[in-house]
């Protein structure tokens, strides 16, 4: 259930993006659940016979973990990290926290929490968290995940994926809303649940109780509640926090080629998906569109810092240029067609992170960017939602896309008058939005310069040797990064790996806290003493990182790991005003949350990679995934860190730790 996403996270309670909208949102696609049955099955990617939401109202609540369980394993994350004189310092200032102010804003929190039952104790703060954010979303919260090109290579023609994907995305669209489309739920034993007989009993059970008769076959259903920010949804600038647009009457599409921006119907008056070849028609007719390239491109304002950007949108408002605004905020989606082919993953990452600048528009919920080659990406947004309700999109594009494309290599556009249902948006600016545009664009390029991102893939083994030896594949790919910064470094840095709690209602993400006493004393051991133990040893001490581990990861998807807690505590301290507790001030808590390690993983069919920039200036952003038979690494740093060093220090351990797996001694 580890999701890609950046180290941060966020979300809004009371303002137009609120849970309020959601919980209305997610009242009104049950309503019409069962309302379009009789409509083309071509319109729908599938016809679930259990409703999307079904588990929704059931879904348990995100527990507010014991202060005592916060504190012990916030110490715990601690001591990897601190000597042992900084380690006692903490331990008296954590205790007096729990026995003190901590005790009293847990009770607070645990009332609160008590009193909005129909939400979780972290959405609030999450939300405010990540729209209160004023540093630009570009590398700091957005991040990318490429699709696998299409097997067949006809298909991966620029102009037929672009069609094959904005039809598949409209039909997953509209399978969501009416409710078809099958629930996001996690089998632990798909023999027993994933099955016809199950879906035809759980659809009769009713919504408040639906979740238990799933949990008797040991199936976890998802929260969904993210789902309705996917379409027609855009991340508005406001000064001090921004807001959550989200206009589901929209019904086009927002596409971007050489900087020029174009709209377009997708679904028509009767809410049903425009004719393929008419959509293929106003793609190619974007495509050869002879307008030169802006110069003074608008998407790039969407780059800046985002107290700037909404001066500079308040004064775009006022000279005239709102209801262009308004199309761009409601259309579905963003299609980003840009100009130049991929040479390989790296220039993949960069432009699918970050591009130019000047064929994005980054506040939109999500934007299918795809190269002149083909090859496409997903960039998001990361205000509205996780990981978890884009990958399932992107996974059911890709399928649809490569198992019932709509068009194909040889068929023709429709003829039909694209230069009238196509409309290139025009902008008046004045001198100060020209001047904002010139200022925006030098801050990106100064930004994005400084980023390296590197690549490897370690052959040598996967998944399928890791559990046959009863290792976890997550906690040797964590501890590889482990081994590799000590080599590189000499030192333990504070480290995040990004894990869901999707399986509760409004759950977000919590993290694993992947440094610890045990993977300290196994890494020192393989970099620092290789000829001192045995083989025997070393495999011991993987087999207890791999189990701690595991630990970790189970408490941290249950809602029983520190930092979420730890954050709404805060959260809770500064919304009365008070004075910050120490535990706050200590360094040591500054320490752990400066996380140099940034990491989240991601496999599935249908991504190839998927990256982040690092979320501190001296960090690494480590997206990695432990495949079958390889692990991949797709890692970015500032000029502080060695990047390529980094992924060769990487490489050895991971050597290192099969060679032990195997029974073979350290060279």
């Amino acid at each position: 259930m580890a999701t890609l996403l950046s180290a941060q996270c966020a979300v809004c309670l009371r303002k137009p993006g609120s849970q309020l909208h959601l919980r209305r949102a997610a009242a009104r696609i049950s309503a019409r659940c069962y309302s379009s049955r009789t409509a083309s099955s071509a319109d729908y990617l599938h016809q679930s016979v259990v409703p999307s939401m079904h588990y929704q109202k059931s879904l348990p609540r995100l527990p507010v973990p014991k202060l005592e369980d916060t504190i012990r394993r916030y110490l715990a994350a601690q001591k990897p990290l601190l000597d042992d004189g900084q380690f006692t310092t903490t331990e008296k200032i954590a205790q007096d926290f729990q026995n003190g102010v901590g005790k009293q804003l847990h009770e607070e929190l645990v009332a609160q929490d008590k009193a909005n039952k129909h939400t979780s104790y972290i959405s609030g703060p999450w939300f405010d968290m990540y729209l209160s954010a004023r540093d630009s979303v570009v590398l700091n919260f957005n991040p990318f995940m490429s699709f696998n090109p299409d097997p067949k290579a006809g298909y991966n023609e620029q102009l037929v994926r672009s069609t094959n994907m904005v039809c598949s995305a409209v039909r997953f669209m509209k399978t969501l809303r009416v409710g078809l489309l099958e629930p996001e739920v996690f089998h632990l034993n798909p023999a027993k649940s994933d099955t016809d007989s199950f879906k035809n009993f759980i659809r009769w059970v009713p919504s408040s109780l639906s979740w238990y008769g799933a949990y008797m076959v040991n199936a976890y259903p998802l929260d969904m509640s993210q789902y309705y920010r996917l379409f027609n949804s855009t991340r508005i600038p406001k000064r001090g926090r921004d807001e959550l647009l989200t206009d589901d009457k929209g019904r086009h599409l927002l596409v971007m080629r050489k900087g020029n921006m174009y709209v377009f119907d997708v679904v028509d008056r009767d809410g049903n998906l425009v004719k393929p070849a008419e959509i293929h028609s106003h793609l190619k007719y974007i495509l050869s569109d002879s307008t030169p390239a802006p110069s003074l491109p608008l998407g790039i304002l969407t780059s800046e810092n985002r107290d700037v950007w909404a001066g500079l949108r308040e004064k775009l408002v006022a000279t005239g240029n709102a209801e262009a605004l308004g199309l761009v905020d409601s259309a579905l989606f963003c299609l980003c067609l840009d100009e130049e082919s991929m040479r390989d993953h790296i220039h993949i990452s960069h432009n699918m992170l970050h591009g130019d600048g000047c064929n994005r528009w980054y506040d939109k919920s999500f934007s299918i960017i795809i190269a002149k080659d083909g090859q496409a990406a997903i960039n998001f947004e990361h205000s509205w939602g996780d990981g978890v309700a884009v990958l399932r999109f992107q996974n059911e594009v890709f399928k649809d896309t490569t198992e019932k494309p709509l068009v194909h290599p040889d068929s023709a556009p429709a003829a039909v008058d694209s230069a009238s249902a196509v409309r290139r948006l025009q902008f008046h600016l004045d001198r100060e939005l020209e001047s904002g545009i010139k200022k925006a664009k030098e801050n990106f390029d100064s930004a994005v310069s400084k980023l390296t991102i590197a690549a490897i893939e370690f052959k040598k083994g996967g998944k399928e040797q890791l559990k046959k030896s009863k290792l976890s594949p997550d906690a040797v790919a964590q501890l590889s990064f482990q081994m590799a910064f000590l080599r590189q470094y000499g030192q333990t840095a504070a480290t995040y790996e990004s894990c869901s709690t999707a399986a509760f209602k409004h759950g977000r993400t919590e993290t694993i806290r992947p440094a610890t006493v045990h993977t300290k004393h196994c890494s020192h051991a393989f970099v620092r003493e290789p000829g001192k133990h045995s083989v025997e040893e070393l495999r011991a001490m993987l087999n207890e990182c791999s189990k701690y581990h595991g630990q970790l990861t189970k408490e941290a998807a249950m809602g029983q790991g520190f930092d979420r807690h730890l954050f709404a505590l805060r959260y809770l301290a500064n919304s009365k005003g008070q004075s910050l507790p120490s535990l706050y001030t200590d360094p040591a808590y500054g320490a752990i949350n400066h996380n140099i390690l940034s990491t989240s993983t991601l496999t599935s069919p249908a991504v190839s990679l998927g990256g982040f920039a690092p979320v501190v200036p001296d960090g690494f952003g480590v997206g990695y995934g432990v495949h079958d038979n390889w692990i991949g690494c797709n890692v970015s740093a500032y000029p502080a860190r060695n990047v390529h060093e980094f992924l060769q220090c990487v490489h050895k351990s991971l050597e290192d730790i099969f060679s032990v797996v195997e029974g073979k001694p350290l060279s």
